[in-house]
């Protein structure tokens, strides 16, 4: 049993949740899953007995459908997991990715009671020395926060968000589960290697946790408030940094109506427009200028003001863009403009994208082939007849065809581009999605093939080469002389022959027990057939105390195999 299940049972509060997390998959049709992962320990006998090694079908929804139905009833962390794997199609496959989108997290809000004393803790100041106003009733409740309004004693209108209380604890249990559940998945089913469950937890353990902390998201708000101080059109809130802990982030209310409100927004006489135009324009520069962009840019992030300005709010998630995933960017516009493929499939083996067991020729001649059908296409098009949306989307799912490894960042981009992309054909119906970010690009490609640029690249692989040359000898003289002392090993791994193995090792083990309880029947026969003394009731006393135990180890065995849910 791995460590982390031992883990699980040191609290009576994690077995409960423990139980209850597989009582939850079993109801929608998942207990061969339980038996596969060797968890059928922490379901009741009573319930094995009714299975007897055969979990029934669930007849109705499809799979995704009955996960999508478990993770929201399992709570915030299911709930959350399956928001991160909803961006991931690359690793879950289109039809779990989609169905994961419809999930939602808002829940009931918690008493304002339990709010306040949250906030007087976590600031070590009685609320009415914090706000001259304070609203009750909040305005916003979800998994992990609420959200009030609020007026400080200078005047200023602010939101204050709240963590739920025992969040943070409830949130670690899952994911001790759900790491447990994920080592599970690699040993016992090695078929979902491939879809790297233990790194699909730690991505979204890394994820939430930082959520979790409003501290970390403060900083992201000063970061982008920083970034565009220079911009008039933008408005990020000002975060009141003596309010803020891990727990608490008071913050400045944004005076304005969500951005896909088009009868407010016209009653406010602001030109839509224009507003698309502003709003995509600061989401390319997040992108392609800053590399640090808004992870989330739902409508409800987004606000118009009356100053035609447009407010950002909610930076618990957001996206990191590396220097050479831009210039794999600039590559992407290259291609499309140049029909450069080759280019490009290069660049994506160099930025390791390509699987390293993959067939390369083979793979860029099917992608080539691939890329070209896709985009032959848009070349009798105009800017403004491309639907963006649509091109981000076939091309992600072209990557997923061919097994390419696509970066987490890029496919938040991806996702948040479809969003703006929509809420800026809301605005304006005419809004050319690609000309707006046609200036970023062409900036992008011009720095990647200026000079400094090239002296920078020049100078990189020089390094590398000298490295390689300094190195080489040395390692070559240590392989040499392993070779002579013959220290030389080969490790060889067979994937499914440990499995193969403990099952065979299994079965033996039942076939020797079964022989062994035969055995003491048989020779409890013989002793009652000859009168074995002493006798009771007739009965050969040593015969009858062998079958009696031989009855005991049959039960046993009985019981164990319906246990394991294998017949």
């Amino acid at each position: 049993m791995p460590f982390s299940l031992l883990k699980l049972r040191s609290t009576y509060k994690n077995i409960n949740r423990v139980r209850q997390v597989i009582n939850v998959f079993l109801k929608y049709g998942f207990g061969h899953v339980i038996d596969q992962l060797r968890l059928h320990r922490f379901i009741p006998l009573r319930k094995r007995l009714k299975a007897f090694g055969q979990w029934p079908a669930v007849k109705g929804p499809t799979v995704p459908e009955r996960l999508r139905m478990a993770f929201s009833e399992l709570g915030p962390s299911f709930i959350k997991l399956a928001q991160l794997l909803s961006s991931r199609p690359d690793l879950i496959t289109t039809s779990f990715a989609d169905e994961f989108k419809k999930l939602q997290d808002k829940v009931p809000p918690f008493p304002v009671e339990e709010a306040k004393r949250i906030i007087e803790e976590e600031i070590h100041l009685p609320v009415n020395r914090i706000f001259s106003a304070f609203r009750d009733e909040p305005i916003a409740a979800a998994s992990i926060a609420q959200v009030h309004h609020g007026t400080l004693h200078d005047g200023s209108d602010v939101i204050i968000k709240v963590q739920r209380p025992n969040i943070k604890e409830q949130i670690e249990t899952d994911i001790n589960i759900l790491t447990t559940i994920a080592q599970l998945m690699d040993k016992h089913i090695p078929e979902s290697r491939f879809f790297n469950p233990i790194g699909i937890v730690e991505e979204f353990s890394k994820t939430v946790r930082k959520e979790l902390d409003f501290s970390e998201e403060a900083g992201n708000c000063c970061r982008f408030r920083k970034n565009f101080e220079d911009n008039p059109n933008i408005y990020i809130p000002k975060v009141y940094g003596e309010f803020v802990t891990e727990r608490v982030l008071i913050m400045e209310r944004i005076d304005g109506v969500r951005i896909d409100d088009i009868a407010a927004i016209d009653a406010m006489g602001l030109d839509r427009k224009e507003l698309a135009k502003i709003g995509v324009d600061a989401y390319f520069k997040m992108v392609l200028k800053d590399g640090f962009f808004h992870g989330d840019p739902h409508p409800g992030n987004i606000f118009a003001m009356p100053t035609g300005q447009i407010g950002f709010m909610d930076f618990g998630i957001v996206g990191k863009i590396t220097d050479e995933m831009k210039e794999t960017m600039a590559n992407t516009f290259l291609a499309i403009i140049n029909k450069d493929f080759d280019r490009l499939i290069d660049q994506y083996i160099e930025l390791e994208l390509v699987p390293e067991e993959i067939d390369l020729v083979a793979f860029r001649k099917k992608f080539k082939a691939d890329l070209s059908d896709f985009l032959e296409p848009l070349y009798g098009l105009t800017l403004k007849e491309i639907n963006f949306a649509e091109y981000m989307d076939a091309i992600t799912h072209l990557a997923i065809k061919h097994n390419m490894r696509i970066p987490s960042d890029l496919l938040l981009v991806n996702k948040a581009m479809m969003i703006l992309e929509n809420i800026g054909r809301e605005l304006d119906p005419d809004f050319d999605f690609v000309a707006a970010a046609e200036p970023y690009a062409s900036r992008l490609v011009r720095e990647r093939l200026s000079p400094s640029k090239i002296y920078e690249k020049v100078k990189k692989n020089v390094e590398e080469a000298g490295d390689f040359l300094v190195l080489f000898p040395r390692q070559m003289k240590q392989i040499v002389r392993k070779i002579l002392k013959d220290d030389i090993y080969v490790k060889m791994y067979h994937v499914n022959l440990p499995e193969f193995i403990k099952d065979m090792d299994k079965s033996s083990n039942r076939i020797a027990f079964a022989m062994i309880v035969s055995a003491m029947i048989i020779s409890s026969a013989i002793m009652h057939a000859t009168g074995v003394r002493p006798t009771i009731f007739g009965f050969s006393f040593l015969g009858l105390s062998a079958f009696g135990f031989a009855f005991l180890l049959g039960i046993w065995l009985i019981i164990s195999i319906i246990r394991s849910g294998r017949l």
